[in-house]
């Protein structure tokens, strides 16, 4: 079945979410939603989930599910807040344990922080199934980038989060803890298994160089054959030694520090203080 999916994208974190509906019954799952948040400042508003909110709203659409393909470094997640306005399920990949181990070290969060993947209400596995409407998903593991990536194949729709980007411009970054290019490259041949015309959304886009416009929907078949880094059956070998190299030379995400506190709590800030004022933590030199 062919679900209908409508767009929207965040210019500032170049992030695109996804409302994925079933045209048979209006009902939607929600896929990787913006909180926006002004670092300078401090502050969150709600402008990128009220889009998304006005869009159901205005279409009679239910909402079954609000997923995450990964915890996201560049950007803060809005899960909880559409859930308060419209209900769902928030859903991210099994191996969020491991993610919130190592964060959890690494921002000193205590004993309070549980590290059981509990902020979740369901937690996905390989081969697991679920419905939106009347149409079957199915999950993939596809770690690399992150430990617990995930891709939701949905009818004829697979949401990749940050596995693979437009075809001309490649694939994401697999240096961050727990991150693997070997793991990567895997995954990516995982995903060359579905049907050629399955339509993929990536998560993120930047404008390859010579393109003016944004774009955030592709093939398969296309990804086979053109990805600047994994088409043309390009080998584990080539692809890792030229993944390990521009990794090094990349900069951390700017929104890294908070998103990675907020998104491995499902979207929830840290607990406030003393004061009644939430924090977050910035460690210095351990990432």
């Amino acid at each position: 079945m062919k679900p209908d999916v409508k767009p929207f994208f965040d210019e500032t974190t170049f992030t695109a979410s996804f409302v994925v509906i079933d045209p048979a019954t209006q009902h939607c799952a929600i896929v990787d939603s913006v909180l926006d948040f002004d670092y300078s400042s401090g502050r969150t508003d709600f402008r990128s989930a009220d889009e998304i909110i006005e869009f159901v709203q205005e279409n009679g659409l239910t909402v079954d599910w609000i997923l995450e393909t990964h915890v996201h470094a560049d950007h803060l997640s809005a899960a909880p807040y559409l859930q308060e306005k419209l209900g769902g399920k928030i859903g991210i990949g099994e191996k969020i344990t491991v993610v919130q181990d190592t964060f959890g070290k690494v921002f000193n969060a205590g004993t309070e922080f549980q590290r059981d993947g509990s902020q979740f209400d369901k937690l996905f596995e390989e081969g697991d199934t679920f419905t939106v409407g009347t149409i079957e998903a199915s999950v993939l593991h596809t770690p690399g980038h992150t430990p617990a990536c995930l891709t939701y194949v949905v009818g004829d729709a697979a949401f990749v989060g940050d596995t693979l980007f437009m075809p001309d411009f490649g694939t994401a970054r697999a240096d961050f803890p727990g991150g693997s290019a070997e793991a990567l490259y895997a995954s990516i041949q995982k995903l060359f298994t579905l049907p050629d015309e399955t339509r993929v959304f990536v998560g993120h886009d930047y404008k390859a160089p010579g393109r003016d416009e944004y774009a955030w929907e592709t093939t398969i078949g296309a990804q086979k054959e053109l990805n600047k880094h994994v088409g043309q059956g390009r080998g584990a070998e080539e692809f890792v030694a030229m993944r390990n190299t521009r990794d090094a030379e990349l900069a951390m995400p700017k929104l890294i520090i908070p998103s990675l506190q907020v998104n491995m709590r499902a979207g929830q800030m840290p607990p406030a203080e003393d004061d009644g004022t939430v924090y977050f933590k910035v460690p210095v030199n351990r990432l």
